[in-house]
């Protein structure tokens, strides 16, 4: 592609090799012991109420305003501890089974308030009834960690979801392994403990945990796993993830098939050719960046189309894109400001 973004690069950093180590079988005994249930099933008891068109603080001088948008209730647009960052969606699984938004947030807490990781909402569209699921590490004595990670972007492709780990590569979660602890327990058990604690299960108080069952680490370091998506367009789906860049236009983007294997080197690499980049994702050979400011300025979304680009307005701070139906949709993080919404592709 011309000119200062998008521009071909080498994609040998970003070659990846799998770290499943013993996830999959902690994951599994987890999953025998708590019971697990479907995204549709967590939707059908959610028990969080978002709205229509709410927090409209979030669009700024936006003009014209996204084709849709979803807030988040009071609770969860006011905290100072949750961030939200990702975002898929089931048309991105192919496989979920009921029409649904889910977005990851980073635990950011004021000390002495210990670490509490990741959590992964489940929003339906149609009811605005959402829930959230902690996302933990699970151990082969039956017990599991919270996940300290920024958790910049998310994608979901049939049963796998796929969270961004900076500094490391892909950490996956299965969406069979949605695991239900009222199912194990009559209770939730104590909400400022996390883990199996005298022979009961702990979630800070969240009803649902999702233990991650496989990893992709970078095989070298240096490169950035900032925020991911999935294209279905192409031929296998891809998985894209890419770099954020304070300050240059240095941040790459990279591109892997989808199949049984992921690893090895991506099929392709991009240089962005723009400073804070939050989100990318590739959709009918156009690219589409959301680009961040500030907590008052409205960001922007980057098009490039047959070599040439077109910036649009996006609400205050856009984070990581997934495209549903045709729309590209993001999810805004500042307090007060918390959208998911999405705009023409």
């Amino acid at each position: 592609m011309a000119g200062t973004g998008m521009v071909p690069a080498d994609a040998t950093p970003y070659t990846l090799r799998r770290a499943t180590g013993t996830l999959a079988e902690a994951a599994a005994k987890l999953s025998g012991e708590i019971g697990a249930v479907t995204p549709a099933t967590v939707l059908a008891h959610a028990n969080r109420t978002g709205s229509r068109r709410g927090a409209a603080a979030a669009l700024g001088a936006m003009q014209p305003r996204p084709a849709e948008w979803y807030a988040f209730d009071a609770k969860d647009q006011d905290t100072v501890d949750w961030y939200p960052q990702g975002l898929t969606c089931g048309e991105d699984s192919g496989s979920a089974g009921a029409p649904v938004l889910a977005v990851t947030w980073y635990f950011k807490p004021a000390p002495p308030v210990p670490e509490r990781g990741v959590r992964l909402t489940f929003l339906s569209p149609q009811t605005l009834k959402y829930q959230h699921a902690l996302l933990v590490e699970p151990r082969t004595d039956g017990s599991y960690a919270p996940i300290n990670i920024h958790a910049g972007g998310v994608a979901w492709h049939g049963d796998l979801l796929y969270v961004a780990d900076t500094t490391r590569g892909l950490r996956v979660f299965d969406m069979r392994h949605v695991l239900d602890l009222r199912s194990a327990q009559s209770d939730l058990g104590d909400p400022t403990q996390v883990g199996r604690r005298d022979g009961r299960f702990h979630a800070f108080g969240y009803r649902y945990v999702i233990p991650q069952c496989d990893f992709w680490r970078v095989a070298q370091p240096g490169p950035l796993f900032s925020f991911v998506s999935i294209d279905r367009g192409t031929s296998p789906h891809t998985l894209i993830s890419g770099e954020y860049d304070e300050n240059g236009p240095g941040g790459r983007v990279v591109r892997w098939d989808l199949g049984p294997d992921l690893g090895g080197t991506p099929r392709d690499a991009f240089v962005l050719g723009h400073p804070k980049i939050q989100g990318a994702v590739s959709s009918g050979g156009a690219w589409y960046l959301s680009q961040a400011a500030d907590a008052s300025t409205n960001g922007k979304l980057l098009v490039y189309r047959d070599g040439r680009l077109t910036t649009r307005s996006l609400p205050i701070g856009p984070e990581d894109l997934s495209v549903r139906g045709k729309q590209v949709w993001s999810v805004t993080e500042f307090r007060n400001k918390r959208i998911v919404f999405g705009v023409p592709l």
